[in-house]
């Protein structure tokens, strides 16, 4: 029989309204399991672990990442699948980190969600739990077919490290700007195999190391010398720079001045676009044609959310800062595409 774990680490999907306040608070898992009386008609061995506390996703923390990481790794030989309930406002930096986390996965961990709570009438939280169940539990030639970190989403599977909420109010919350979904859940579960990830040979591995001391500088018409100072003079390790169209920003000297002494003072700085769509392309212009000279590093295509989790990643490894620089121009889990 299948075997799946489902990690509940709270959200929508598990909140109910608390009388008293009118707000809505987290309730124990075993509820969930009497709201969906579906389960049991899957023909999978489940078994659940929950957190606790449960926690809402906004106070999502790289050590959370650590332990969902580690209990995957741990009992990794036990399940053929894995199935992360979260709550959607952090979601996509939870996939994206569990993604770099984990190395060599063969076996899918499938984040989802709800956008109304499980006990709702017009729920989303029926469906995207029962098919991210289906999705972690087939197989082709008796391997995984998705073998890795994925959000599952109002009947679109999207790779986890390409995956950004944009939407609030919508059951369709999510979206890959930069990279195809890969699979759909209509009448059949169709899967989109050329998008998929290959099979890995080696063996997983966890790292759960992170360096979260990242600044992020996000570039508007009229910013002050005083606000990037702000940034580039604070003992932060790296910088995530937020630029305009394909990795563009003013050319003012004072602003140039100061990117250049952050770097010479051993900063990273990574270029990515505000653009959902399209990738960075320093020295494309001559609005960043300085950023290049002076060894800032190219983002692509990556979403804000893969960005930072993997400089996170990257930076506790104990790399140099050039082979981290390296590594972040580089796919390590198809988190970017170089043209």
């Amino acid at each position: 029989m299948t075997k799946i774990l489902i990690i509940y680490t709270g959200g929508t999907i598990g909140m109910v309204n608390d009388t008293d306040t009118g707000t809505l608070i987290p309730f124990n898992f075993k509820q969930i399991q009497q709201n969906v009386p579906e389960l049991a008609r899957l023909n999978y061995d489940l078994e659940v672990h929950s957190f606790d506390p449960i926690m809402d996703s906004s106070n999502m923390h790289p050590d959370i990442w650590a332990e969902m990481a580690q209990l995957i790794f741990t009992r990794y030989n036990e399940f053929d699948g894995f199935v992360i309930l979260h709550g959607s406002d952090t979601m996509a930096f939870t996939a994206s980190a569990l993604s770099f986390m984990l190395q060599n996965l063969s076996k899918p961990v499938i984040l989802t969600g709800s956008q109304l709570p499980i006990g709702e009438i017009r729920t989303d939280a029926k469906e995207n739990l029962i098919t991210a169940l289906e999705i972690a539990a087939t197989k082709e030639n008796g391997k995984a077919k998705v073998p890795e970190v994925c959000i599952y989403f109002d009947s679109q599977l999207f790779r986890g490290n390409r995956s950004i909420k944009y939407n609030s109010e919508k059951f369709e919350a999510f979206r890959s700007p930069n990279y195809p979904i890969l699979a759909e859940a209509g009448v059949h579960l169709t899967f989109f195999n050329n998008y998929i990830l290959p099979q890995p040979e080696k063996e997983l591995q966890v790292l759960l190391d992170f360096n979260s001391n990242i600044g992020v500088l996000k570039m508007y018409p009229g910013i002050s010398q005083q606000a990037v100072m702000a940034i580039t003079h604070s003992a932060v390790d790296a910088i995530v720079l937020e630029t305009f169209g394909s990795g563009n920003t003013t050319t003012a000297e004072w602003f140039i001045n100061c990117l250049q002494e952050a770097v010479n003072n051993g900063k990273i700085i990574v270029d990515i676009s505000q653009c959902q769509r399209g990738s960075v392309e320093l020295g494309k212009y001559e609005t960043s044609k300085k950023l290049q000279e002076m060894g800032v590093v190219s983002g692509y295509d990556m979403t804000f959310e893969a960005t930072i989790t993997k400089l996170m990643y990257l930076m506790a490894q104990g790399h140099g800062n050039d082979e981290v620089i390296k590594l972040m121009e580089q796919s390590l889990r198809g988190e970017l595409t170089i043209s």
